[in-house]
């Protein structure tokens, strides 16, 4: 088995007033030519938004974006005429194609975590999408829970050949990963877990590219990202 762990320390940390981030792969200001991405997953920035403020208007297009919320609430509009709460526990997905525009804005008194996922998509320039569902794994302990899928079936659909799951595992629990394509790549986003080996800590990730078997050292939370390139 190859494999690859990409610590928390060696992501890319800017804090800009309102707004603090965590780049695992390169992005906005912060570069790195050894942290480009892994396949079609392209970035997964590690937010913190102020109180009051966020992302205004802005335009994307041909990029799958996925956001969890982690705390707070994140205030959605875009130019398809959307207007949504998004709410720790649930997620989005943007499938901005031919191209939207969107603002994302903290509108709460406290502090808002997220996680946002670009993934590139196998198909261009196609009509522009928006999904969101609850899936928090929390509720559910020591099982994946299927967030995108390239098949109709999945709870969202993305413009992708690739899968997200995310789990909450309990100390002690273990969990199959049994890939469907070519490439796993694990983010832990709270707790501590051990991957083929390897111990995985909050904000760090593991690739991989054989069946593994994820144990919890701590209560923890990850996401799986199932890739075939």
């Amino acid at each position: 088995m190859t494999t690859y762990l990409h610590r928390s320390e060696d992501r890319g940390h800017v804090k800009a007033g309102w707004l603090e981030s965590k780049h695992s792969f390169s992005f906005g200001s912060w570069y790195n030519p050894e942290f480009m991405g892994i396949g079609s997953l392209r970035v997964i920035n590690d937010d913190i938004i102020a109180a009051q403020n966020g992302f205004g208007t802005h335009p994307h297009d041909n990029m799958e974006i996925l956001t969890c919320v982690l705390k707070g609430t994140i205030s959605h509009q875009d130019s398809m005429g959307n207007e949504s709460q998004i709410n720790a526990g649930e997620w989005q997905l943007m499938s901005a194609g031919t191209g939207i525009k969107h603002s994302e804005i903290n509108q709460g008194n406290e502090a808002v975590h997220l996680l946002q996922i670009w993934i590139t998509p196998n198909v261009q320039n196609a009509e522009p999408t928006y999904q969101q569902i609850e899936s928090d794994p929390k509720l559910t302990p020591n099982e994946w829970q299927l967030i995108v899928g390239p098949n109709a079936n999945a709870p969202m659909h993305i413009r992708q050949n690739a899968e997200v799951k995310t789990a909450f595992l309990q100390k002690g629990y273990t969990l199959d990963v049994k890939a469907s394509q070519k490439f796993n790549y694990v983010h832990v986003i709270e707790g501590e877990i051990d991957i083929a080996g390897q111990s995985v800590k909050a904000g760090d990730a593991l690739f991989f590219d054989d069946l593994a078997t994820i144990q919890a050292h701590t209560d923890s939370q990850f996401i799986w990202f199932d890739l075939n390139n």
